[in-house]
């Protein structure tokens, strides 16, 4: 397994022509962006955890039936200072890294202090977004890169906290019709509270603005919902939106932040401060995008970690929606570099298996409804939500499907080349594979760019090129 996961890959700074078996369908234009881990050693030094490596950046551009692939390591501030040090200096979650033990005293108290309030890494590996006509890698911290998507440059750094109170991000945003980016955070104890923070992005500039404004500078808090903790809030990375409401799990898989900031002293993981709580319950917060306030009733359900939200929608005064949920964290756990070895196959059946989970929720709660009583009447569901005695409703998944079919493109197999898969969507059968002959990683996530957001890109540009040119010389190019 050592072959998929652990082995650092090479870039391939120039597009490279794929191999096409089968037919691409010719309305099939654009850039298929991916972003995941591509480095796990560096000098003599090794990262602990898969999540941890250097991003690397790939795309394969589709155009007219052809296909060309390039991948590029994401040149943030970890990566050239790992680089330039040739070892890990720069601490991810899974990964604590120490100051050189030549380096003299005060360095070493400077280190220490960093720690207990960490600074944390722009290494963005997850997923790639994107904000206005720009395209940004992104991570699980207040740091978020942005990119060319055409030559995976890297540009500029983007902290968050510039904008909006959060420690934390999820990397996994959501987009209305407009544009708009909605996206949630943690803020940890901040002003005394520790929050979960839901915040929108525009996706142009205000009216009356001025022109050439990031819409950075326009970000707005959404909505807030208090964290049941003060010092452990939940770990979560993603949430589900519907078409009128917001829907976040407060689950019992819980960041301590007195040990976080004592991780470094104790030569301990952030990870190793992530503790699961199966005797807790998993709180569903409903957020009402119009009123932009919770929902008052409190809905629960049992213990779980859910990584990945599937699908949301509202159906006669219920909102539904779909997990993939697990019994516990051992997920992440398998994912220790030391557990990807041989005995893979082994140490996944210690795994908890999970499950395509759906939910149902009701906007509206009889109060004259008596204890115990089913609120869920979706005909297309068998999942419940009890009324109980203190007005709380305990709600129960329907379980729709146990383990999850994976299709890995980069084989264990060195002969074998990478390719990617393209599948009709409704009867999953292959329409074509494009193989490329170079050293591809596995990656985490990715955003596909169509031909549509090329032309309103290259729009905006052009119109910039004007604007710039008018301001310079009084009158615009033609």
């Amino acid at each position: 397994m050592d072959i998929i996961f652990g082995r650092n890959r090479k870039e391939q700074l120039e597009p490279v022509r794929a191999k096409v078996t089968g037919k691409i369908p010719a309305w099939l234009q654009g850039t298929l962006l991916r972003n995941g881990p591509g480095m796990h050693t560096v000098g003599e030094s090794r990262y602990n955890h898969w999540f941890d490596g250097l991003a690397l950046l790939h795309s394969f551009t589709i155009r007219d039936g052809e296909v060309y692939y390039r991948s590029k390591y994401l040149r943030s501030d970890t990566y050239n200072t790992n680089i330039e040090a040739n070892r890990i200096v720069v601490s991810e979650f899974g990964t604590m890294a120490y100051p050189d033990p030549c380096k003299n005293i005060f360095s070493k108290a400077f280190s220490y202090l960093s720690h207990t309030i960490p600074d944390f890494t722009d290494n963005c590996l997850i997923n790639i977004m994107k904000c206005g006509e720009d395209f940004y890698a992104t991570s699980e911290t207040n740091y978020i890169r942005k990119i060319n998507p055409q030559t995976l440059e890297t540009l500029e750094k983007v902290d968050y906290r510039k904008y909006v109170a959060v420690n934390l991000a999820t990397s996994h945003p959501h987009y209305d019709e407009a544009g708009n980016v909605l996206n949630m955070g943690t803020s940890i104890v901040e002003k005394g509270k520790t929050k979960y923070v839901i915040f929108k992005i525009p996706a142009t500039v205000p009216e009356g603005k001025k022109q050439g404004k990031s819409p950075w500078k326009h970000t707005e808090v959404f909505c807030s919902i208090p964290s049941r903790s003060l010092l452990s809030p939940s770990y979560y990375h993603s949430f589900g939106v519907t078409e009128n409401y917001v829907i976040f799990l407060e689950q019992p898989f819980r960041l301590d932040i007195l040990k976080m900031a004592t991780a470094y002293i104790r030569r301990m993981s952030w990870a190793s401060c992530l503790a699961f709580h199966r005797e807790e319950k998993t709180y569903i917060h409903i957020i009402d995008q119009r009123t932009r306030q919770p929902v008052q009733t409190k809905f629960y359900t049992d213990a779980m970690v859910v990584f990945h939200h599937v699908n949301a929608y509202e159906e006669d005064g219920c909102i539904v929606f779909d997990v993939i949920a697990y019994e516990d964290n051992s997920l992440y756990q398998l994912f220790y570099l030391a557990n990807l070895n041989q005995d893979f196959k082994e140490n996944s059946r210690l795994t908890s298996v999970p499950t395509l989970r759906r939910f149902a929720v009701p906007l509206h709660v009889d109060k004259n409804a008596e204890v115990g009583t089913n609120l869920i009447k979706v005909a297309s569901t068998t999942a419940t939500a009890l009324k109980e005695e203190d007005g709380q409703v305990y709600c129960q998944p329907e379980f729709l499907y146990e383990g999850v079919i994976l299709s890995a493109i980069v084989s264990t197999d060195p002969q074998k080349l990478p390719f990617l898969l393209i599948l009709d969507a409704k009867s999953f059968t292959e329409l074509a594979r494009a193989s490329v002959d170079v050293d591809m990683h596995m990656d985490l996530h990715g955003l596909f760019i169509t031909d549509m957001d090329w032309d309103t890109k290259k729009q905006a540009a052009s119109e910039e090129q004007r604007d710039r040119a008018s301001d310079c010389h009084g009158a615009p190019l033609t």
